[in-house]
């Protein structure tokens, strides 16, 4: 099975369980490191995610791969908080970063650039607009190859 399908086939499992206990599935990732493959999922919720639910949501995914096993290699699990500077995977996640201070790339350049760094202004679905103090770039947002919440030092 394809990684994607993967990614498709664990989405699918896990909503239900993160839709009726308030969680949100951020990313899974199914990636070969070295030898060893790895199944990561992020989760997140309102307030953050904490240690313990991470276990108890790690348990769940166990049990539903162990029933179903979708993934026939031997692989190590991995559910965690996305953390500080969490990815912008949907475009409900881009709308939810306005206000926030973001990192952006391009699969091409925009005003001569591929990478952003600044606070988000607004997205409409179509451009996300960005401050990076001494300009605001509008950035078409099938141009954005990766975009996530950033730091400020």
């Amino acid at each position: 099975m394809s990684t994607a399908k993967i990614k498709t086939v664990i989405e699918e499992m896990v909503q239900p369980f993160f839709d009726e206990h308030g969680f949100e599935l951020v990313d899974v990732e199914y990636v070969k490191e070295g030898s060893n493959w790895f199944l990561r999922i992020f989760v997140d919720k309102e307030g953050n995610i904490d240690i313990d639910e991470c276990g108890r949501i790690s348990e769940f995914i166990s049990e539903k791969l162990d029933e179903s096993d979708p993934i026939t290699e031997a692989y190590f699990l991995e559910v965690s908080s996305p953390g500080a500077e969490r990815p912008l995977k949907k475009p409900q996640d881009v709308s939810k970063a306005i206000g926030k201070h973001v990192f952006v790339t391009t699969y091409e350049p925009v005003s001569g650039a591929k990478e952003f760094e600044g606070t988000l202004l607004s997205f409409d679905g179509e451009e996300v607009v960005i401050d990076m103090g001494k300009k605001k770039y509008t950035i078409p947002y099938a141009k954005v190859a990766s975009a996530r919440l950033a730091i400020v030092f």
